[in-house]
């Protein structure tokens, strides 16, 4: 389905697609499924309001975006329903999407006013230079399942801000969720095609995006997701020589030197390594611990993550609740199985209850584990153990993927030392892998993509930067 704001654009075909609850299997959500017509539409209807909503003034633009703040919050509990039912979310963990996600939206506000450019000394007599930054056009947001209402806002609010209008390319997982998105922009004002949305069937997937990405208004595209999918993607718009934003898979290493706070150390991995069960692109995936103080970090760690249990989303009780999908069951007991058989240790873990799977703490994994290399995206976490602080950089370089990383130390010199030596987009001292917030310059390295979201970065990802010149005197040219 394509809907432009205020007003549907009329589906060709009545087709839908069911969301089942992943912990009931009951049906969730039951969406419109666009046909390639459908998504061409949406595309049609942004590429018709890009003209009037990028001649509005900045001040405009905000006072629609801060109504839109005001809408995504107070659909606070239709988005806690909608992410209980479509992906088994906590109502701790629907709630915080919401927080951050009108966060942005307030930070996409205020950044109307600092699009600027700059005047470029010319060695030109009379020539006056400018830089501008102007809005390119149509925007494809792509965004995933896991932190719906977050990565769905991300994906068109700055975009929206610089004066472009956009297209969101809803996860067949969360159609719900991301249409309540496009619902609250909707009831702010935005006019007519300046922001839309794309349901699909999951088979329909590939030739959807396939459309928008061909087609010829959509001028660029950002892409949230895997880096199998962010790699066709990119190939594909690259055939249009269309840029791209790509924010990727993860497998973050948090290393604990020998003179961190075990206890800050042990609450941040916990953190990072659980929160959603594992399901963020900024996960701790790796603890890399010095051994000098490994046997104590892993004892507290164990007992920390002993007092997490996993529960049903519904009755919140317990700060774990249900993974996406039985496949994700099935990967993450893939890479433990692994492990165990190559010699590593199970700290905590246990069988899961259809996708209600418990924290897995793996100790004593060892590069040669698919655990270590593997993205697990879900409920499990590995120990490594390194000899020294070099080793323990080198460990957690060793990966193809490079988006947060977290070094804890007392020393705060060494801990930039050591963060400025990681190859990843993000890293924190002292502080867990996962950490988001709108102002930031958010993006990783290697295969965790490229482009960065957030803040004046994303003024720069979203805007065409212009060279213009006026000349005020006589011209003098050798021909």
């Amino acid at each position: 389905m394509a809907t432009s704001l205020s007003a549907p654009v009329g589906a060709l075909s009545p087709a839908t697609f069911d969301r089942l609850n992943p912990v009931t299997g009951a049906v969730a959500t039951t969406a419109p499924a666009a046909t390639v017509a459908d998504a061409n539409a949406a595309a049609d209807a942004a590429a018709a309001a890009f003209p009037a909503w990028s001649a509005l003034g900045p001040n405009a633009r905000r006072a629609v975006l801060m109504k839109a703040a005001d809408a995504l919050a107070a659909k606070a509990d239709a988005f806690v329903d909608a992410m209980m039912g479509e992906i088994g979310a906590t109502e701790g963990w629907a709630r915080f999407n919401l927080m951050l996600a009108v966060g942005m939206v307030r930070e996409a506000a205020a950044l109307t006013t600092q699009i600027s450019g700059e005047v470029i000394p010319s060695d030109k007599p009379g020539c006056i230079a400018m830089a501008l930054r102007e809005p390119v056009g149509v925007i494809l947001g792509i965004a995933p399942w896991n932190a719906p209402i977050i990565l769905g806002v991300r994906a068109i609010v700055v975009p929206l801000a610089c004066g472009n209008t956009v297209v969101l390319k809803a996860s067949e997982q969360c159609p719900r969720t991301h249409s309540l998105i496009v619902e609250a922009f909707a009831e702010a004002g935005f006019p007519q095609g300046a922001v839309n949305i794309v349901t699909n069937a999951p088979a329909d997937a590939a030739e959807i995006v396939g459309a928008l990405v061909d087609h010829p208004d959509v001028r660029r595209i950002n892409f949230t997701g895997s880096t199998t999918v962010g790699r066709i993607i990119a190939k594909r718009a690259a055939e249009h020589l269309k840029p791209v934003l790509l924010e990727l898979g993860g497998k973050a290493p948090l290393i604990v030197l020998e003179d961190a706070d075990l206890d800050e150390a042990v609450k941040a991995a916990a953190f990072g390594a659980f929160m959603n069960s594992g399901q963020i692109c900024m996960s701790t995936e790796r603890i890399i611990v010095v051994d000098a103080i490994a046997d104590a970090f892993a004892e507290k760690f164990r007992a920390k993550v002993s007092t997490m249990p996993v529960g049903d989303p519904r009755e919140g009780k317990t700060p774990l609740g249900a993974v996406v999908d039985q496949k994700t069951v099935d990967h993450v007991k893939g890479l433990i199985d692994d492990a165990v058989a190559s010699g590593a240790t199970m700290l905590v873990g246990g069988d899961a209850d259809g996708v209600l799977m418990p924290a897995h703490v793996i100790d004593r994994v060892t590069p040669t584990m698919k655990l270590f290399r593997d993205e697990s995206f879900g409920p499990v976490v590995g120990i490594i153990r390194a000899r020294d602080e070099a080793e323990a950089i080198a460990l957690a370089n060793d990966t193809e993927y490079g988006l947060s990383a977290a070094v804890f130390t007392r020393d705060t010199a060494r801990g930039l030392r050591v963060a400025r030596q990681i190859k990843s987009g993000i890293c924190h001292v002292n502080g867990p892998t996962v950490h988001d917030e709108a102002q930031m310059p958010f993006g990783g390295v290697k295969s965790s993509g490229y482009g960065r979201f957030g803040g004046k970065a994303g003024i720069d990802s979203f805007t065409e930067l212009r060279w213009i010149t006026i000349e005020t005197q006589p011209g003098h040219f050798p021909i």
